[in-house]
């Protein structure tokens, strides 16, 4: 399902939670969409589930507004991180009220993934611990098999080897299977190599939208002496420099290679230092 943002809006009284964003999602990928809190992720993410409206502009999936428009939310699972479902609920109950609502709901992969994390399923959700209601948030996310499945914060009280387990069924599930999944996380470190596009949002905009490998083989810190360095950096796009001692740092988008034949230090920047760079920066990039 392609996703058109077009000039995209969300105010609230003075408070700009989206600034006029534009951007495409063609094809079925796993996005990581990141930034820091009060960027905007999950007003965007709001307004593509159809749970609310824009201020301004639109977002087009194949061609349609999501609100208020059951074909498409049907296509589309959004899962928080917390107050996913009525607390009087029994686990049993949220699973069968969302397998009437998803027309791909796979029974098998919720009862798989239950006995996973040892879910009960005569609990009622508000007897679940915070790690618990996640791991049923989890459990919905990926059985309803949804052609576009939003994941923002899902595993708020997952230990790391419960979260560990949730990514490698994540990513089984999307190699047997494509979709648009939608990952909004600050443990970026963690899932970073699952990504297959990063979109980084700051105060309401997109500063970047790129291919993980492409950023992996081509933002790289490089280190030298200020002249080595100021010399490579003649025709590079700098994110920033930082000098001690007659020595640089700079962190920059070029060539991995190039810098090396130059007798550069040269170290790749994760996607998570990329991001806290990116977002440092008063302009963004």
């Amino acid at each position: 399902m392609k996703i058109e943002v077009r000039n995209l809006s969300k105010k609230y009284k003075d408070n700009h939670a989206l600034k006029n964003i534009s951007f495409n999602l063609e094809e079925p990928k796993i996005y990581g969409l990141l930034g820091r809190n009060g960027a905007g992720k999950t007003t965007f993410m709001d307004i593509l589930s159809g749970q609310i409206l824009a201020s301004d502009g639109q977002i087009l999936i194949d061609g349609e507004n999501p609100f208020d428009n059951q074909r498409l939310t049907e296509s589309i699972c959004l899962i928080k991180e917390g107050h996913n479902f009525r607390k009087d609920l029994k686990v049993k109950n949220v699973l069968k009220i969302y397998s009437f609502f998803y027309p791909n709901w796979d029974q098998d992969l919720a009862e798989a993934l239950i006995k996973e994390y040892n879910l009960n399923l005569n609990s009622k959700v508000k007897t679940l611990s915070k790690g618990m209601e996640s791991a049923l948030g989890i459990t919905v996310g990926l059985a309803s098999k949804a052609p576009i499945t939003i994941f923002d914060e899902p595993y708020i009280g997952l230990d790391a080897p419960s979260r560990k387990k949730f990514y490698e069924i994540m990513l089984e599930e999307y190699q047997a299977e494509k979709r648009t999944i939608i990952f909004s996380t600050h443990l970026i470190d963690e899932v970073s190599l699952l990504f297959e596009e990063v979109l980084i949002l700051q105060e309401g905009s997109l500063i970047l939208q790129e291919e993980s490998e492409i950023l992996r083989d081509n933002t790289v810190a490089v280190s030298g002496t200020i002249e080595e360095v100021e010399a490579f950096l003649s025709d590079k796009e700098v994110i920033e420099k930082k000098q001690l001692a007659g020595m640089m740092t700079a962190y920059v988008y070029g060539n991995m290679e190039e810098a090396k034949m130059q007798g550069l230090h040269v170290e790749g920047i994760p996607i998570q230092e990329l991001m806290i760079y990116l977002t440092e920066r008063k302009k963004g990039a």
